[in-house]
């Protein structure tokens, strides 16, 4: 049935007439608002079908607009769909999802590149730091080289803010002494070997750094360490002494030095494990390499430096001269202190497996290249010994990273 037109007052009409006043995150409330006089008495004559009209509460949600009465849910304008750029899109609560980068894309890759990175600078400076003692025999010298060289490019990164300098108090330099202290001991010593035998055989005599760490966390730190750990220690010994009977470049004061050099690295670890702090490693190193120079400079000057004085800078000049003698010296530092730094960075990335993996490779390449590089002769039982020995550091490190992943399972188990 057709309505009757009803005329609608002045009043009436601006009851209807209705305007926004408050909007807040979930409604909108209205209100009428009077019309001006003129306005309603020209509206007055005009002549609207009477319709029911009840004013309701409009609440917004999320995704939609919707006003109580109605069954349709009224969508904002904003919601109307538009084809977007993929790296502006955006999720539901309007989040917007940046690219992912090239590591993020591709992290095996990354990591691949961190450890050639790692091997390349490791074995350059091996086989340059070996060419150095040929023409330069002072290993307590270059020890404070490969530091100071180490220290001035820390000093130079702080003052650019790469990385920004943490700051250290009495009681974290305290702790990082000890740590400095062994460090600086165990590379002199590592160094003395180098400069009186072949790479290969000093890295071969390193192989048993990790006997020397399982000897000191069973009988000094109280750890008790499984039975499959030391079995897998016994090739290890045995290698390495197969490898020291017969080794043509064999010398006491080699084999002596690299065993130090060893028990040093051990209890350097055993320190660090107490120093732990909330600093990050490049700083942490940076810190532990100024107090290790501070720690080799006087056994330098007091043992080699009337030699250097004399004729050992000399003698060099000569050989070499000036030039190559002080890039050589610039360049041993350098890649001792990079390979060193991408050592950490690599190892942070990867699990420790990977990490036990990578370690026993590294000391692989090093023993392979110099032996090519140098030209070194091997006997056939140096030869097997080496391979034994690399084989048991390989196992043990292999166990070791499995019962460690066993233990962080095991922890976060019990604390959820």
């Amino acid at each position: 049935m057709a309505s009757t037109p009803t005329s609608i007052s002045s009043s009436r009409f601006s009851s209807l007439y209705l305007s926004p006043t408050r909007i807040s995150s979930n409604q909108l409330s209205l209100k009428p608002r009077s019309l001006p006089a003129a306005q309603t008495t020209r509206l007055a004559s005009l002549s609207l079908p009477e319709l029911p009209i009840s004013v309701s509460p409009v609440l917004f949600s999320g995704k939609s607009l919707r006003i109580v009465g109605l069954s349709q849910p009224i969508r904002r304008p904003s919601s109307v769909d538009f084809p977007v750029v993929k790296a502006a899109a955006a999720d539901a609560d309007g989040h917007v999802e940046p690219a992912k980068s090239f590591g993020e894309r591709f992290p095996a890759l990354v990591t691949g590149f961190f450890f050639f990175t790692w091997y390349f600078l490791n074995v350059i400076f091996n086989i340059l730091n070996k060419k150095v003692y040929n023409y330069f025999p002072y290993p307590y010298f270059v020890s404070v080289v490969h530091l100071l060289v180490g220290v001035v490019y820390c000093l130079v990164s702080w003052s650019v803010g790469l990385p920004k300098r943490a700051p250290i108090d009495r009681q974290l330099l305290m702790l990082l002494t000890p740590v400095a202290f062994c460090h600086a001991l165990g590379h002199v010593m590592s160094n003395v070997s180098f400069a009186a035998v072949a790479v290969s055989f000093t890295h071969t005599i390193k192989a048993l750094e990790p006997f020397f760490s399982a000897s000191a966390s069973q009988f000094v730190l109280g750890q008790q360490i499984p039975l499959s750990l030391w079995l897998s220690l016994a090739p290890v010994v045995i290698g390495v002494s197969m490898a020291s009977l017969t080794e043509l470049s064999f010398n006491w004061t080699g084999f002596v030095s690299a065993m130090i050099s060893n028990i040093a690295f051990t209890y350097r670890s055993i320190y660090s494990k107490k120093a732990m702090t909330g600093m990050d490693s490049t700083n942490v190193y940076a810190y532990i390499s100024i107090i290790a120079l501070i720690v080799c400079i006087p056994p330098a000057v007091l043992i080699e430096g009337p030699q250097l004085m004399q004729y050992g800078f000399k003698d060099a000049i000569a050989k070499v001269g000036l030039h190559k003698f002080v890039s050589d010296l610039f360049w041993i530092g350098m890649f001792y202190h990079l390979y060193n730094q991408v050592a950490t960075n690599t190892l942070e990335r990867v699990a420790p497996l990977t990490h036990a993996v990578g370690n026993v490779l590294k000391r692989v390449f090093v023993i392979g290249f110099s032996i090519v590089v140098f030209g070194n002769r091997i006997s056939t039982q140096t030869g097997i010994g080496t391979a034994i020995a690399i084989a048991g550091v390989a196992i043990y490190s292999l166990i070791k990273a499995n019962l460690e992943e066993q233990k962080r399972k095991a922890a976060l188990s019990s604390a959820s």
